[in-house]
This record gives structure tokens, C-alpha cells and sequence, in this order.
């Protein structure tokens, strides 16, 4: 398991680390050290032999200028600008130990890789002034771009402001950052690799689940077992949009549940029968011993938002002791209705909102929400005592206390239904009695895997989510 680190996180961590003796300048050396070895490797993947280094005036341009001193004293062919007029201390005392020429203009040659030195985690505004003429000059540069910690002009979050440089590579300083998985920031990133410099830090990251981490859930079977080792799913969805209750069913039947009960309105069910023969189809009436007795349900795929709706789920939270997934018009109703009702419950609940219907929620808008979309995601999930699969590009999964960003995922997924599969999967995974953190870390996890080889075989445009639910099979078998 990896981990992942706010902006603000990290800076509490540089203090730390240089008050507990690691002086500013030692770790300066180490970043430029760590930088001069990947851009040398990337100059030789990319085979050219000159680089010109982009530094401001803080300590990102500090790294930068001892970066290109090293190599400089490599014999490697190195230019640096910078139009910085003031410095850090420790920028300017490395500026001075540079020995090369630094320019002071835009310079009209062209170079074929250039490294963004100009801003590291401080930036909290888009560039203005020289700044902003540099990362313009850097996008418009056509080179190879390598930056350092962080894509000058990404901001806490993920989010690019405008400009931000675009990068083929980001060597990022001490630990991960959050910035880089996050919304934009995968786009910005290009390919990461850490650099652990000595920075070390007493505070808590975000989990970055691996295959293996996933794969304990998912151990091999033994062979004295049957159908009901392996829990009941209950899907209670379709009415208003019928799909999505097929969606989710199928994707619950390929989650390695032992048995997947789908109900439906009674208008919907004669539609449904024979529509996926391994499921058990039942019409979607009261609350009866049958559905409490699922180790999981998933509601609110396509049913609509209702008073009636919103009746349903007070009484299903008030008696049943399972765990609750709570998906799309179920969220819009309780949104509609009164959040209230998810304070007062007897089973374990899991939220799996996008942006918007988070928004809708917790009443804050959608650019406030991903500006700090982990700890909007764990304040919302502590005050209501339950489990947030907050969706986007990356996921963030949360109970309140532990974090995950999930590292997979494809422009495939961006398709209508796919939100369905992951309740189906989730659910289903539920079911087997996984907690609700880790069961939404694990299907946050295949699904986006499943995106993953869907896309390897069909690419990123023509996948819709049928094709990703005869995937997970696929993304399942990977993690071995």
C-alpha cells in the first residue's frame, strides 16, 4: 500500500523534518540530486542531450538550480532561465553555486526537453506576470516536460488553474502528493515517480490501494463451499429507468456473491423476467423478512426521486442491521427530502455520490467540493457515521477516519451506467461480510481495473457498461 499527501500535509511535514535537525539545504541537495538523476535518465530515453530548467525564486526554483548544477558538472549541455526578482534564502545561496549562464529572457531557441521548476505545494492561485508567461512558454515549447514535485499552476485538490504546465513526467519530492491523482491532475502529471528525500511525516496519507491489498479479499476458494458461504446480495432498483437495476444485478452477479436477488417495481417486473436468469427476480413491494435477511442492499438505481422513495429508506435504515448502499435517486432523495435521516440507523451504510450529488447533500457547490475533495468526503462521512465513495476520475473512499484515493480508472468508465455497476459490485462484495471501507476500496479498485482492460481492448470511446461488467472477471484474475 502506498500513500498520498495534501499540499499542506507536506509542508507540515518539510517544517518537521527540518526541525528535528535535517537542515532546508540538505534536503534542497537531496531534491536536486534526486531530479539531475531523472532528467539524465529521461534525456537519455528521449535522446537529446540538452535541457533547460524553468526555476522561480522559492525552493521549487532551488531544486531546480541544483539539479542543473550537477548535471552541468556532468558535462551534460544545461540552460537555466529564470526572471525571478526576489529569492528564498536557500534559492538564492544554490543560485550562487549554479556556475552557469542563467537567462534572464525568454530565449528563441527551441529546446526538446525543458523541467518546471517554478512552484512546488505553496501555490495556492493561478500564475500571474513572468510567471504566467513561463508555463505558456513551457506548453508552447513542444518539448519534453519533466516537473518537479508538482506541475507548476495544480493547485490542492487536483485542480489546474489557468495555465498550468502539462507535463510528460512529474518527480514529485519526500511522498506522493494528492494533487497528482486527483481531477486534473492526472491529466497534468503525466507518468510519477517519488523521490524519497529523508522527509518523513507523523500524519496519516491517503491509502493508495495495490493489487495485493485488494487481492487479500479476493483469496483462493476452497473447495467445501456452496452458494451460501458467500453471502446475499439484495438489489432494489429500475422503475423510472429500468437498465439501471440490470446493470447493477449484473455487475453483483460477477462480484463472487453467492446469491444476487434483484427487485423491481411491479410495473418493470414482467420486463425483467428471464433478463438475467441467474439473479432472483422479486417485485420491489414492503420491507419483508427476505430483504433484511441480504447481507447487503443497494437502492436507488433508476427508481426516482419520491416522498414514497424517502419513506422506504427511513424504515429500511431504522430495521435493518446489514450493510446499506445507498446509489443515485436514493442519494437525490434524501437530498430532496432531509439528510437528517441518515443519523439515525441500525445497519452500516456506504453513500456513493458523484460531485453533484454530493453537492446536493452537503449544499456546498461543485468546485468548493473538489477543491477539497478529501476532507469534504471525511467530514461528511464522520458526521453521519457511515462510509463515502465520494466518484469521479479518482475516487476517494472514506469512513470518517481512514482515506483512500483509488488509483485506477479509464475515460471509459465516463458512460452512463457505470455508476450502477459499482453499486452492483460493491453490494456484492458486501455481502461476503467485507467492512464498508474496505469493500468500497476493493470495488472502487476492480471497476476501474475493469475500465482499465476494456479499454486496452476497445479503447477509450466505444465501451459501454455491459462491456465492462463482462470485464471484472478480467480485472479480478489480475490481481494475482
Amino acid at each position: 500500500m502506498n500513500y498520498a499527501y495534501s499540499n499542506q500535509q507536506m509542508r507540515r511535514a518539510d517544517a518537521a523534518t527540518i526541525a528535528a535537525g535535517t537542515s532546508s539545504m540538505i534536503l534542497m541537495e537531496r531534491a536536486g540530486q534526486a531530479l539531475a538523476d531523472a532528467v539524465s535518465v529521461a534525456m537519455h530515453s528521449e535522446g537529446t542531450d540538452e535541457v533547460l530548467f524553468v526555476c522561480g525564486g522559492g525552493n521549487n526554483g532551488g531544486d531546480g538550480f541544483v539539479a542543473a548544477r550537477i548535471l552541468l558538472e556532468r558535462g551534460e549541455e544545461v540552460a537555466v532561465l529564470c526572471l525571478a526578482e526576489r529569492f528564498s534564502e536557500d534559492c538564492e545561496a544554490v543560485r550562487a553555486k549554479y556556475g552557469g549562464e542563467v537567462l534572464t529572457e525568454l530565449p528563441r531557441r527551441r529546446y526538446r526537453m525543458i523541467v518546471d521548476c517554478l512552484f512546488g505545494t505553496g501555490m495556492t492561485r493561478p500564475a500571474e506576470g513572468c510567471y504566467r508567461k513561463l508555463i505558456e512558454y513551457i506548453n508552447n515549447s513542444d518539448a519534453y516536460v519533466i516537473a518537479c514535485d508538482l506541475p507548476s499552476g495544480l493547485l490542492e485538490g487536483g485542480i489546474a488553474s489557468d495555465p498550468c504546465v502539462e507535463a510528460n513526467e512529474t518527480v514529485t519530492m519526500g511522498q506522493c502528493k494528492q494533487a497528482l491523482l486527483l481531477a486534473d491532475g492526472a491529466d497534468y502529471a503525466g507518468k510519477i515517480s517519488v523521490a524519497q528525500i529523508g522527509i518523513s511525516s507523523s500524519e496519516t496519507g491517503a491509502e493508495v490501494w495495490e493489487n495485493a491489498d485488494v487481492q487479500k479479499f479476493f483469496p483462493k476458494r476452497r473447495s467445501n463451499s456452496h452458494k451460501g458461504t458467500y453471502g446475499t446480495a439484495t438489489i432494489l432498483a429500475g422503475g423510472t429507468y429500468s437498465g439501471a437495476a440490470f446493470l447493477a444485478a449484473g455487475a453483483c452477479l460477477k462480484s463472487g456473491v453467492g446469491y444476487t436477488k434483484l427487485c423491481v417495481t411491479e410495473e418493470m417486473f414482467p420486463y425483467a423476467i428471464g433478463r438475467l436468469p441467474a439473479v432472483v427476480l422479486r417485485p420491489f413491494k414492503t420491507i419483508d423478512g427476505d430483504i433484511l435477511a441480504s447481507g447487503s442492499i443497494a437502492v436507488g438505481m433508476g427508481t426516482g426521486i419520491s416522498e414514497r422513495l424517502y419513506a422506504y429508506l427511513a424504515e429500511l435504515l431504522s430495521v435493518y442491521t446489514g450493510t446499506l448502499i445507498l446509489d443515485a435517486d436514493a442519494l437525490n432523495t434524501i437530498a430532496t427530502y432531509g439528510v437528517e435521516v441518515l443519523r439515525e440507523k441500525s445497519c452500516r451504510v456506504i453513500v456513493t455520490p458523484h460531485p453533484k450529488e454530493f453537492s446536493r447533500l452537503t449544499g456546498k457547490s461543485v468546485p468548493e467540493i473538489l477543491a477539497n475533495a478529501v476532507e469534504e468526503a471525511r467530514d461528511f462521512a464522520r458526521k453521519n457515521q457511515l462510509t463515502v465513495l465520494l466518484k469521479n476520475n479518482r475516487t476517494i473512499i472514506t469512513d470518517g477516519v481512514r482515506v483512500a484515493i483509488n488509483p485506477t480508472g479509464s475515460p471509459a468508465l465516463a458512460k452512463g451506467g457505470s455508476g450502477d455497476v459499482l453499486s452492483g459490485l460493491l453490494a456484492g462484495i458486501c455481502a461476503r461480510n467485507i467492512e464498508p471501507y474496505d469493500a468500497g476500496c476493493c470495488a472502487s479498485f476492480l471497476l476501474g481495473r475493469a475500465g482499465e482492460l476494456v479499454a486496452m481492448r476497445m479503447g477509450e470511446y466505444s465501451p459501454d457498461p455491459t462491456d465492462v461488467i463482462r470485464t471484472i472477471a478480467q480485472a479480478i484474475c489480475s490481481l494475482s
